[in-house]
């Protein structure tokens, strides 16, 4: 073999050695580390802004660095339907097609099947479903979904899972479990006799624990899925109706069975607070529609709590959305972002998206220094106070 095919095998492997580093671990349990891509490193913990078609609703990438975004998802099931996974890829992949030169994800598909898809019919080669845009039949499987996700050419690719609806009893627990596991044996098989796919770069793969409210079945998924040894592990099956009490009590039964040295990943959470007691738990990184969604509902996101901005409140309000907004924020008063949004202008939307992905990014950047200095437990107790008092000034 050349020296060319030697080297590119040494660096594969060695960034799979490297996946992540854990530089510290607060008293709290809170989790100072870098997750290694091969589009880059990304300082953990980390917030993932959501761009499900390919781009982060009304942003531009240009915007999104500025912001400080190190890392955005994209969605395997939104993506193969349109364009085309073979599209993009012969496009240059999903870097290329969306713009974005940094890391990027790519979510299975498994929870979309669940959440959009019409008469779904689950079995153990995988799933067969009529899908949302136009009800056509499609059959997802792990092995499709991990050549998907390939043809992107994401830096992390989650395994294709079963996500158990809440609520559900044991039994189908147990069953939804056992889909997971042995569909991520088969995911680890196809990547190890197709991966690293030709003209990509080399891609990591996170598992997904699964195991509803059950704290049992959470913990034998996690120490399975450990032994499979992935680059990386995510918590699945939370955030699906379930009240927050159970939401943390799924996170508290699985990291502790997670390995130490890799990247434990929260999947669609969640609330500013809800992230805080995550990352106390030991979580690393968070991906949520929340952000976009509430600011395309006129909704801003402050450190002293959500802003309805078309209130009749900020009519005649000269004031910026808050003293600590970015200053493309800034640069617009109260009573100028109402106007826009109830005049139908798309800057309202762009704004306020603007507002609350840099409200979540620097909650992340705080989170990050307050570990480094072992102060996380009191710039939580503080923030969560200034926060849920929603006194806005």
């Amino acid at each position: 073999m050349g020296g060319a095919g030697q080297k590119h095998i040494f660096s594969t492997f060695c960034a799979h050695l490297m996946s992540f580093t854990l530089h510290r671990t607060d008293p709290t349990g809170a989790r100072l580390g870098t997750l290694h891509l091969a589009h880059g490193d990304v300082p953990t913990p980390i917030f993932m802004p959501v761009g499900t078609q390919g781009t982060v609703k009304t942003l531009h990438p240009v915007e999104l660095e500025e912001l400080g975004a190190q890392i955005v998802l994209g969605n395997t099931y939104h993506l193969c339907l349109r364009p085309g996974d073979d599209v993009i890829r012969g496009l240059g992949g999903l870097h290329k097609f969306a713009g974005w030169e940094r890391p990027m994800l790519t979510d299975s598909g498994g929870f979309q099947v669940w959440s959009l898809a019409q008469l779904r019919k689950i079995t153990e080669e995988g799933v067969r479903f009529r899908n949302h845009i136009d009800g056509a039949y499609m059959m997802l499987t792990p092995e499709k979904s991990m050549e998907i996700q390939a043809n992107l050419g994401a830096d992390v690719a989650m395994l294709f899972d079963e996500c158990p609806p809440y609520p559900c009893d044991r039994a189908y627990a147990e069953k939804s479990m056992g889909y997971t596991l042995r569909w991520a044996a088969r995911c680890k098989s196809w990547v190890q006799e197709h991966s690293p796919m030709s003209g990509n770069a080399p891609q990591q793969h996170f598992g997904i624990v699964q195991g509803s409210v059950f704290a049992d079945l959470r913990r034998s998924c996690a120490e399975q899925l450990a032994e499979m040894e992935f680059d990386g592990y995510a918590i699945g099956g939370v955030s699906v109706g379930e009240p927050e009490e159970e939401m943390l009590r799924a996170i508290e039964n699985t990291t502790p069975y997670l390995p130490t040295g890799k990247a434990r990943y929260a999947m669609g959470l969640g609330t500013p607070v809800q992230l805080l007691e995550m990352i106390e738990r030991g979580v690393d990184m968070f991906d949520c529609v929340m952000p976009t969604r509430l600011a395309r509902h006129g909704i801003a996101l402050t450190p002293d709590g959500p802003m309805h901005i078309t209130n009749e409140r900020w009519k005649k309000d000269s004031r910026p959305i808050h003293e600590e907004s970015h200053p493309h924020v800034a640069r617009f008063s109260r009573a100028a972002i109402r106007h826009f949004f109830r005049s139908g202008e798309l800057l309202a939307q762009r704004v306020l998206s603007f507002q609350n992905l840099h409200f979540y990014l620097r909650l992340m950047e705080q989170a990050r220094s307050s570990i480094e200095s072992g102060q996380y437990a009191a710039f939580k107790s503080r923030f969560i106070a200034r926060y849920q008092a929603n006194q806005l000034p």
